[in-house]
């Protein structure tokens, strides 16, 4: 197969899963919760939503610094393989896939123990964990470090990741969770996007390896503060918090 078709079946394949959303229109039922909250128009969506515009703030603050973490933490890495390492595309590749396989297990642990530690402090255990993994990850001497380096970054990168979708669920109230996490979600994506075209820019004057190592200590350390300073809500039954 011609390389410049090769991303194509890939392409069709990675798009296969969409079709369980069929599945779930056609054969899932509505959770009760939901039957007894939602809203049967816009304007009472819109209400709800004008009256917690404070946690909407604050969700998309959490979700700007957390897009940035993994985001400037992923998005330019394999330019960083190429231009501080000399890594091909098939060393890009393999190191970048290894990297979730630690983003996986991280993912999988931190969300699973933070019923038992909480969403905030699992966050910020889990970000401190990606500062101390910052020297090895972007400053390896050698392969098998950054190999090393990699897996451990991911590893606590997506681990604070896994505390997020619970998270952010309870702290919205029932009236609002089908909507406010979401877009909350999006607006900080929008505000997150820009963090790979600064590391670019500041990699310009210096090497990828110092950009992303700044902007990830950065990153960390304010992502940690901003969920530390928020609520929690573990454990809370939903349909039976404030609407």
């Amino acid at each position: 197969m011609p390389p410049a078709t090769c991303w194509r079946p890939l392409f069709f394949i990675g798009g296969l899963p969409a079709l369980l959303a069929l599945f779930v229109r056609a054969r899932v039922q509505e959770s009760a919760v939901w039957r007894e909250t939602h809203h049967e128009n816009w304007s009472g969506l819109g209400r709800a939503i004008a009256s917690n515009w404070k946690l909407f703030l604050y969700l998309t603050g959490l979700m700007a610094m957390m897009n940035m973490v993994s985001h400037g933490t992923q998005d330019m890495y394999p330019t960083f393989l190429e231009r501080d390492w000399g890594f091909g595309p098939t060393a890009r590749a393999a190191l970048t896939a290894f990297s979730q396989v630690g983003a996986l297990t991280g993912g999988v642990l931190c969300g699973l123990y933070s019923d038992r530690l909480g969403r905030r402090r699992t966050i910020g255990l889990a970000l401190a964990g990606a500062v101390l993994a910052i020297p090895i990850w972007a400053f390896a001497p050698a392969t098998p470090l950054l190999v090393v380096g990699a897996f451990v970054m991911q590893f606590f990168v997506q681990g604070a990741w896994g505390v997020i979708p619970a998270h952010i669920n309870e702290l919205s109230p029932d009236a609002v969770r089908g909507f406010l996490p979401g877009f909350a979600y999006q607006c900080g994506v929008a505000i997150a996007s820009q963090i790979p075209h600064v590391q670019a820019l500041f990699a310009t004057r210096t090497s990828y390896a110092q950009a992303m190592a700044l902007s990830a200590a950065i990153v960390f350390v304010l992502g940690a503060v901003v969920a530390g300073l928020g609520p929690e809500r573990r454990g809370v039954a939903f349909g039976r918090g404030p609407s």
